[in-house]
């Protein structure tokens, strides 16, 4: 149990810094983050998206776990057992560049000079800086973590689940070791996957090359933007059925440089109408030439060494690096009149995310999972009904336009960093041993010289089997028979394909379930102008700068309340400004009510007795928040959710009730101050509740000095509707009462009489009903309209100089004599007309539209036609009072 604090402990300021690690600290020493603590509650589960231990989070992050944790709270508020499971990447690559730098810049040495062993050792160095530095800044940001179940994707239980998805993937055929065309970064020295080639638009050239018959009678022409490859060409290929070519099919062309014979090849992957129509065969530098190559059998021949420089193969460019070679080649091509035109060229380049280095199609042994088997099961399950829940629905048809598209994957990569792949091969007699555990002897020939695969497998699959191997797969843990399948997972559009596509084929396969029920797809954070967030612009943004400036609960309600589901935003440093003023306007707000609530304990709420009418409108709107802000929640959509909040919180709540509140506060009638109390007490606990997700520290801060039952907020019960609290009479009631105060208002602003100055009020009801509402509540109407004089009469003579407003139930006049020009009282009628006419016109639109008609639910339909009566009336209204000013 909290320390009970006073009302006067209350600062005037809230101060986010001394509240944020204060509550955080208390809400991880007391385990109210750790799940399993309800074993009868219905489970909750999410997995983190595992952010890499490359460094430290982004404000894209901040986005992705601040729904994450919104999405936490609310079901735990709802009385779920909830598990949101936090860990990190290794991110393979990623990390292994990242710390091959700091050793080249620190101590001048590389990965090599340490060797393997020592090398590790510093990357487990930098893994735990840099996870702690993570762990520090999801606590900063108010994140609700079961650290009790963190994961790595390195730990041991994660390391057994990959290798055993390894076994059984190779066991069924579905792994394979081949020579294939894949993405090779010449700077990093391995393999990469489709993530990890970043597609930028460069100024190129496309080159023109003669490639002479054998027989001398000629030539075909072929361009290429890589010339350098050539020296690996053996074959050119042309359409089959393509007229100016089919008699040269089988006969051989001279290689340029090189010398060597190649045949012209008939293929119909080559486009008649395209260039040429001949295309240059590389099989060992392209993969579609690679397809080519085997359907015609032609020899592989690699030019280029892992490093990117010319190899043997390449003649007299041997040792020249590829772009050296490039500018050579063409030259001597020149020279020899082989190059007979060059184009400048914009087209799209592949460079290696990490290295920068431009990737190069290279043909390579590696290890590839085939993907047709294990996606048509996907394609099955989506199609079928059983598959996930995307959100937004058109994420759906990308995620199916990839999987029915699929290429095998290529999954080792030649580094240090990462799960070593379970292979060993034998030393005498060449068998391939794969295996879960470390083999002491051959199966085949039983021999002990066996030596492991030097290559680690692709992070993505690791990071693919995450949802269930986090829970204890693959054994029967009892977390994963809670806690799994997950319940939702927060993700960017950008790793649909390479990450939760993955989860869902190994999932299926695996685990014989979807991994997560749900998938919220949100955008990316982009700058104030649009752009994509990057170092090289200077425009991303720490979100402990954020925090540091403006709290944690700015932040959180800034970035969670911009975002709508797929759709990128943009930060704006000025709407982290209007969210802290929203979290000031909750705490001066919360000290006005703690102020007046001085001696007053949790059993003196008591809202059994008859309530007033504002009060009665409150615990309404109260109500119907309660109610919207779950259903929105329920459908992802926290943009709408923050503008619920928003609305009730700044308009209901601080500018009209409290304000309607004083008059009972500050008044002499004891049971109406105790039940103003009790309103209040119970208004702003709730509303409290309502805004903990989006903003836990500052919630905890003022629920702890309010009277309440519990130790903590986060583990109070979710607002509910409640049905003793339903008062569309009372709303009725304050909507004229508002309309007549804000009228008053603009008049008295439009004729500069300030508010200080007392003015005569006259009221002229539309009927008995509006006239009993305004005087049962006559109060509030004196107070807030500050009158000197106040009349309320359904036959109102109306006056000839006056100020006038029409409302929905009244027509209001300010006898302003001396203050008023009739001339001006009648244009601004005027503009007042124009406003209702056009809403008029636009209503009445609306209800001759038959599709309208035959669509909308019949509430909808009845709400037009009481605005149409409404805006009818109160315009019949203004053209009378224009025309009495006339007359």
């Amino acid at each position: 149990m909290t320390e009970k604090q006073t009302t006067a402990a209350m600062p005037t300021t809230y101060d986010p810094k001394a509240s944020e690690a204060k509550w955080y600290k208390f809400w991880r020493d007391n385990g109210y983050f750790e799940a399993g603590k309800r074993p009868d509650a219905k489970p909750y589960t999410i997995v983190i998206p595992p952010p890499n231990v490359t460094g430290m989070l982004h404000i894209g992050h901040a986005l992705d776990f601040t729904l994450q944790d919104i999405l936490v709270r609310t079901k735990r508020m709802q009385g779920c057992d909830t598990l949101w499971l936090p860990g990190t990447d290794h991110a393979g690559i990623a990390t292994q560049t990242k710390v091959e730098q700091k050793l080249r810049e620190e101590k001048g040495v590389s990965r090599h000079d340490l060797g393997r062993e020592k090398f590790l050792e510093q990357v487990w160095e930098w893994k735990e800086l840099y996870a702690n530095t993570i762990r520090d800044q999801w606590a900063k940001m108010g994140f609700s973590l079961d650290y009790s179940r963190e994961r790595f994707t390195l730990d041991e239980g994660l390391s057994a689940a990959v290798r055993e998805v390894f076994v059984k993937l190779y066991e069924k055929g579905l792994i394979y070791r081949g020579k294939r065309i894949i993405n090779w970064d010449p700077v990093a020295r391995t393999a990469l996957s489709d993530i990890e080639v970043e597609y930028k638009e460069v100024q190129g050239a496309l080159y023109h090359l003669n490639y002479p018959l054998a027989d001398g009678s000629g030539h075909i022409t072929v361009a290429t933007t890589r010339p350098e490859t050539m020296l690996g060409d053996t074959a050119v290929a042309v359409h089959p059925e393509d007229e100016r070519y089919k008699h040269l099919i089988g006969r051989k062309l001279v290689l340029p440089v090189i010398g060597r014979e190649i045949p012209i090849v008939g293929d119909e992957y080559v486009e008649k109408e395209f260039g040429s129509g001949a295309v240059k065969i590389t099989p060992a530098h392209d993969p579609n030439d690679f397809e080519v190559g085997l359907r015609h059998n032609l020899p592989q021949i690699l030019v280029m060494d892992e490093s990117g420089r010319m190899n043997e193969n390449a003649g007299p460019y041997a040792g020249l690096d590829r772009f050296e070679c490039r500018k050579k080649l063409i030259a001597d091509l020149k020279e020899q009149g082989v190059c007979v035109k060059i184009e400048e060229h914009v087209h799209q380049v592949g460079h290696s995310e990490r290295s920068g280095a431009v990737v190069e199609p290279y043909l390579s042994t590696q290890w590839f999972v085939s993907m047709k088997p294990l996606a048509e099961r996907a394609i099955e399950a989506q199609k079928s009904g059983k598959g996930v829940n995307f959100v937004p629905e058109r994420f759906e048809k990308v995620y199916l336009q990839w999987i029915e598209n699929v290429r095998d994957w290529c999954i080792s990569r030649q580094l240090w960093w990462g799960h070593r792949i379970p292979a060993w091969y034998c030393g005498d007699c060449g068998e391939i041993v794969v295996s879960s555990h470390d083999p002491s002897a051959c199966p085949k020939c039983s021999g002990a010289n066996l030596r492991q695969d030097e290559d680690v497998l692709d992070t993505w699959f690791s990071s693919g089997l995450w949802p269930f191997s986090t829970l204890g797969w693959p054994n029967d843990s009892e977390d994963l028979k809670r806690y799994y399948p997950t319940d939702v997972l927060v993700t960017g559009y950008d790793i649909i394909y390479f990450w939760v596509a993955r989860m869902i084929f190994t999932a299926l396969e695996f685990t014989g379930e979807i991994p997560f029920k749900d998938v919220l797809i949100h955008g990316l954070v982009r700058d104030a102008e649009g752009r994509k967030m990057s170092k090289s612009l200077g425009n991303g943004v720490d979100p402990l700068d954020v925090i540091e400036k403006y709290g944690a609960d700015a932040m959180r309600f800034m970035i969670s309340t911009s975002s709508t589901p797929g759709q990128d935003l943009r930060f704006r440093w000025e709407r982290v400004e209007q969210a802290r003023n929203f979290a000031n306007k909750i705490w001066n707000a919360s000290r006005f009510v703690l102020m007046n609530l001085d001696g007053f304990t949790y059993e003196d709420i008591d809202l059994s007795g008859e309530l007033g009418t504002a009060d009665r409108w409150i615990l309404h709107r109260l109500n119907e928040t309660a109610a919207e802000v779950t259903r929105l929640l329920d459908s992802y959509e926290f943009g709408e959710t923050g503008r619920a909040l928003y609305n009730f919180i700044w308009d209901d709540l601080c500018d009209w009730y409290i304000e309607f509140a004083k008059l009972a506060l500050y008044g002499d009638d004891a049971a109406a101050k105790k039940r103003t109390q009790s309103v209040l007490a119970y208004t702003l606990d709730r509303t409290l509740r309502l805004i903990h997700p989006f903003m836990p520290f500052i919630s905890e801060e003022i629920w702890q000095h309010l009277p309440h039952e519990g130790d903590t907020i986060m583990l109070a019960p979710w607002p509910q509707p409640e049905a003793r609290f339903e008062a569309p009479d009372a709303v009725k009631q304050m909507n004229l009462l508002m309309d007549v105060i804000r009228a008053v208002r603009n008049i008295r602003a439009e004729v500069n009489v300030p508010m200080s100055k007392k003015v005569e009020l006259l009221i002229k009801p539309g009927n008995a009903e509006w006239k009993a509402i305004l005087e049962a509540n006559i109060g509030y109407v004196q107070r807030f309209c500050n009158t000197s004089s106040l009349a309320i009469d359904l036959e109102l003579a109306t006056p000839e100089k006056a100020m006038t407003a029409v409302v929905t139930g009244a027509e209001l006049y300010l006898p302003l004599a001396g203050l008023i020009d009739i001339e001006q009282e009648i244009a601004r009628l005027e503009k007042e007309l124009n406003t209702l006419n056009a809403e008029v016109e636009r209503v009445a639109k609306k209800l001759a539209n038959e599709g309208f008609l035959a669509k909308a639910p019949a509430k909808v339909i009845e709400e037009e036609r009481a605005k149409q009566a409404d805006y009818t009336e109160k315009r019949d209204k203004v053209l009378a009072r224009i025309a009495e000013l006339r007359g």
